[in-house]
């Protein structure tokens, strides 16, 4: 990314704010599962409720998001939706904060409820801003800096949390959280030009969802490039889990490494993304975010030969490094083949089906490690990257009819 680039967003009227909006949000979402997982179980003593409270804030975005992106396609209030987002993942917090330890363990995951109702929002519905605001030939700057948010976040909330947590305790790890997602707000509304007048092409919100659900499945790019990212998302959910056996068992160091490893991880694909933008406009979108999965799958494979945390580090990074564009190249995939008139409901059904699928690595990372090594598990992983592309081609081979929205 050049200069020019970045000076011609800095002088796009709101992007700053919203730029900064989306990363403070992220920030405060990648905390969640290290302040409120512990907050609860300091407070519960039950990992069990933890881990139930941390599934009702994921696991509903698998419903809410085409539900929340065909309403902001069909009434373009965007800047109202964002606000809600913000305001009830602060009053959700803010319910755990007081409430864990004193009320009844059962009503816990309905406050986590609260928070997970619009959690799509703070991913898909910040990029689903983006063309909004930002002009035609700055989006492939925009969404290379997009992915570096993402990134940001994944580095910077974990670290975040747990620092406060080593300094002082889960429950101050929550307030910081809460005020970053205050700080989100107070942006927010100050960002210009995000409401678009009510859409009369649809004539209700099942007419939105039902179209954005079809142009999804019906655009061959698309479809391929949310199959691909889905899965290989899916596969990197196994490393949630896998990751701090992974340090004790093969690199001996201990769990908390898996946080650096995490870290290295993301640093490296905010680097590959923002230094490879150029690739971009070479290539297609979905081409070069399928040659980042595989490239991510090949790299993947190295890491079980690492004996030391430094080295498992450097191949880490690296496997971050190739990963990057495919993430930026995602947002353009999302945005070149989408109609104005259904960002919000593509991009976020888009982030709920991804967000659903990482979940379920998560979870199926625990009966694997029962019966293989954390070195295979990665090695599960890494294939799962090249089942993402195989999947993504053949999708975007097949040619449907005509998508349901020209």
């Amino acid at each position: 990314m050049d200069r020019r680039d970045l000076t011609g967003l800095r002088r796009t009227r709101g992007y700053a704010n919203l730029f900064a909006a989306a990363t403070f949000a992220r920030v405060a979402d990648e905390m969640f599962s290290v302040a409120v997982v512990l907050h609860v179980i300091d407070k519960t003593g039950s990992a069990v409720v933890a881990g139930i409270t941390v599934a009702s804030v994921t696991l509903p975005s698998l419903i809410t998001a085409p539900l929340l992106g065909g309403w902001l396609d069909l009434t373009g209030r965007r800047r109202f939706a964002m606000v809600v987002d913000q305001i009830l993942a602060a009053s959700g917090l803010t319910l755990l904060l007081v409430f864990a330890g004193t009320a009844p363990n059962a009503l816990l995951p309905l406050m986590g409820l609260v928070v997970g109702l619009t959690y799509p929002l703070s991913f898909g519905g910040f990029t689903s801003l983006i063309p909004m605001i930002v002009p035609e030939d700055l989006l492939a700057p925009a969404n290379a800096l997009e992915a570096t948010s993402f990134n940001t976040a994944l580095i910077a909330g974990p670290a975040l949390a747990g620092t406060i947590v080593a300094v002082a305790n889960p429950s101050t790890a929550i307030i910081v959280e809460i005020v970053l997602t205050l700080a989100a707000l107070a942006l927010i509304v100050r960002i210009p030009g995000l409401n678009r007048p009510p859409k009369h092409d649809f004539g209700s919100l099942r007419a939105v969802v039902v179209a954005g659900l079809a142009h999804l499945v019906r655009t061959p790019q698309l479809r391929g490039a949310t199959l691909a990212a889905g899965i290989g998302l899916g596969g990197l959910g196994l490393l949630t889990v896998t990751f701090p056996f992974f340090a004790v068992d093969h690199l001996g160091a201990d769990r908390g490494a898996a946080g650096y490893m995490w870290a290295a991880f993301a640093a490296g694909s905010a680097i590959g993304a923002l230094s490879m933008v150029r690739l971009q406009r070479l290539m297609a979108p979905e081409h070069v975010m399928l040659l980042a999965i595989s490239s991510l799958g090949i790299v993947m494979l190295s890491w079980p030969l690492a004996q030391s945390l430094p080295l498992a580090l450097i191949l880490i990074f690296s496997a971050g490094l190739v990963d990057g564009p495919g993430l930026a190249a995602t947002f353009t995939v999302r945005q070149r083949y989408t109609p104005e008139r259904l960002y919000g409901q593509v991009m976020t059904t888009a982030v709920g089906l991804k967000i659903g699928l990482l979940a379920l690595g998560a979870a199926a990372a625990g009966p694997l490690l029962e019966v293989v090594d954390s070195g295979s598990v990665i090695l599960v992983a890494a294939a799962i990257q090249f089942v993402a592309v195989g999947a993504g081609v053949v999708a975007m081979r097949v040619r449907a009819p005509a998508a349901l929205v020209p």
